[in-house]
């Protein structure tokens, strides 16, 4: 079974968050957590996927968004990502921003997040709020779906 559950900012994250966030990126965390929402993804109980969401310089910022390594390619982190925007267009967000490494552009690009500045294998990447789609079948290639509703 596969659940989401929020951390407000403030909550003591240590029992859950930061043991994910040191398995996937080597390190707990950083100075923004505080000031943060943070989401995990739990598959069959188990922590295996985090990211965080915070306000600052007028607009909402992403960080921390992975999946624990044995768990990757099962669509958790797209879940993840997609709770973070969701919580984004709830505040209506003007705009999300994120850094990230060029290695993991294309996971954002798919959900509509745009490079807007380069530096030193980082990427700074920008949705407009009003482009915010959660739709799942947005994008998707996946031909006779009975989800999808063709024109």
């Amino acid at each position: 079974m596969i659940q989401g559950k929020w951390f407000a900012p403030g909550e003591d994250l240590s029992a859950e968050v930061l043991p994910l966030r040191t398995e996937v990126f080597g390190d707990p965390g950083s100075a923004v957590d505080p000031e943060g929402w943070n989401t995990l993804v739990y598959l069959d109980g188990q922590p295996a996927a985090s990211g965080r969401i915070w306000w600052e310089d007028g607009a909402f910022w992403l960080g921390r968004v992975g999946v624990v390594p044995p768990l990757r390619g099962r669509r958790l982190g797209d879940l993840a990502l997609r709770l973070l925007l969701f919580k984004a267009q709830s505040h209506a967000a003007r705009e999300v921003r994120l850094r990230c490494g060029e290695d993991t552009e294309g996971f954002f690009a798919r959900l509509g997040f745009r490079p807007v500045r380069r530096e030193s294998g980082t990427v700074e990447m920008m949705i407009p709020g009003n482009e915010i789609s959660l739709d799942s079948c947005a994008g998707c290639r996946k031909q006779g779906c009975p989800n999808r509703k063709e024109p």
